[in-house]
């Protein structure tokens, strides 16, 4: 069963190949949603400070009947935090709030902060000083992993020339019709594993006639065929639902999709639009 499999970090560091994101979940919801996540098999639990439900997603934990050693949890420091102290008192908010003496791996939720996403400065030095708040929580021991999300090549560089802990997961956008393989490829040489996030295009791939009639091809569901696709890449995929029905589906991949197909799934027109989302910043 996929829900057991993992991929190994660059630290040796056992994680999940699924995960359930949360984002959009709120507070409350979120309890259920791990409780219900965790009995069906899943291990990995996906959150952030900005999705502010945390303390929902530790108490979910708290309440889902399965020992901490056997969970993955992940959260990600607000992209506003550039500072040393600032992401010192950041990653032991993260930890107060969801009742938790270690997180198996936080994250710096974007190189720029949200509302600046679109401007030329790239913060290099919060960066490096957000980065090594991770790293002395790593030797710590309050992480267990650290790592990145939305960095291109010159944001990992900006880190890694400075970092003393090599970062295992670079989070991103991937999905069917938008994959950064180049981006891809120079993290698989640094040993980052990549990490999808809305593999399923939030929603948009379910438009995709083309993905549809791949989908049933394979006698599986346009999620399905879209989570696998990011799996054959070798990334994480992180779909995210409070529904139990999708989250069973979505682990329910005993499939595998052929060369040829993934070709044609990998030269897929690109979404340009994805909606009502296009107002995040990720999805501009």
């Amino acid at each position: 069963m996929i829900l057991q499999d993992t991929f190994k970090l660059n630290n040796g560091v056992e994680i999940p190949k699924i995960g359930l994101g949360t984002w959009f979940i709120s507070n409350d919801d979120v309890v259920e949603a791990v409780k219900e996540a965790v009995k069906l098999g899943y291990r990995h639990i996906d959150t952030a400070q900005a999705y502010q439900n945390e303390a929902g997603v530790g108490e979910g934990i708290k309440a889902c009947g399965v020992n901490r050693d056997e969970l993955f949890i992940t959260t990600k420091l607000a992209a506003e935090v550039k500072s040393y102290d600032e992401a010192v008192a950041s990653i032991d908010s993260s930890l107060k709030v969801m009742g938790l003496e270690y997180l198996d791996l936080m994250i710096i939720h974007s190189p720029k902060p949200w509302m600046e996403y679109g401007e030329e400065d790239r913060y290099f030095e919060g960066n490096r000083e957000a980065w090594r708040a991770l790293e002395d929580a790593y030797k710590a021991g309050k992480l267990k992993a650290i790592g990145v999300s939305n960095f291109l090549k010159e944001d990992l560089d900006n880190i890694l020339e400075v970092a003393t802990v090599k970062p295992m997961i670079n989070q991103v956008l991937a999905h069917i019709s938008n994959t950064p393989f180049d981006l891809i490829e120079y993290c698989e040489q640094q040993e980052i594993l990549i990490e999808a996030y809305s593999p399923i295009g939030h929603g948009e791939l379910f438009k995709n006639e083309q993905i549809a009639k791949m989908a049933e091809k394979y006698n599986v569901s346009v999620p399905q065929l879209s989570i696998r696709y990011c799996l054959e890449l070798g990334l994480l995929p992180l779909p995210k639902t409070a529904n139990p029905a999708h989250m069973e589906n979505n682990a329910a991949l005993d499939f595998e999709i052929s060369a040829e197909d993934i070709e044609t799934l990998k030269n897929m027109e690109q979404i340009k639009d994805y909606g009502e989302a296009s107002m995040f910043p990720v999805y501009q």
